[in-house]
């Protein structure tokens, strides 16, 4: 895939998850599905950081996943985000951080980087693996819609999409 072509499909990645996050009511953002599972505003804050991560640690010369811990590397890369718990806060961090890595991903995402394992990986893999982390955690959160009671927007789309009235 090229490096327009990942962009252009994380873009629409984040944009779909956007649309999940914005059904979700301010006040439901503190919801786990359990006492051990994150918030929906722990998820939201977790898929930046993690982009943020993972795209930064891409750009450095000498990008090594594993020079230090996952902790570490939010500490580094994305330590405000854990700050932002308001729906229109994440709401714009989730636009912005896209945004943001947009350029840096252009000027970077060629070569190969050191992986969590410590193997040589692509970083165009790297940042492919971004794209399904945040899929993965947009299907959790459309999870957490449906025991909300709020129907997914995806799912929105497509009923309006097949609806007979539309002749499918």
């Amino acid at each position: 895939m090229s490096i327009e072509g990942l962009i252009k499909s994380w873009s629409e990645v984040r944009a779909g998850l956007i649309k999940e996050a914005s059904l979700i009511p301010e006040d439901q953002f503190s919801f786990r599905a359990t006492a051990d599972t994150r918030s929906v505003a722990e998820v939201l804050q977790h898929i930046v950081e993690t982009q943020k991560l993972l795209v930064a640690e891409a750009c450095r010369a000498d990008a090594n996943l594993g020079r230090q811990s996952f902790n570490d590397h939010i500490a580094e890369y994305a330590p405000e985000v854990a700050a932002v718990t308001d729906k229109d806060g994440l709401m714009e961090v989730l636009r912005g951080s896209m945004e943001t890595s947009k350029d840096s991903i252009r000027t970077c995402a060629e070569g190969t980087m050191l992986g969590f394992d410590g193997k040589e990986v692509l970083k165009s893999d790297v940042l492919t693996f971004a794209i399904s982390h945040e899929m993965y955690h947009r299907g959790q959160l459309t999870v957490y819609e449906r025991l909300l009671g709020i129907e997914p927007a995806l799912t929105q789309y497509f009923n309006k999409l097949f609806a007979p009235e539309n002749g499918k």
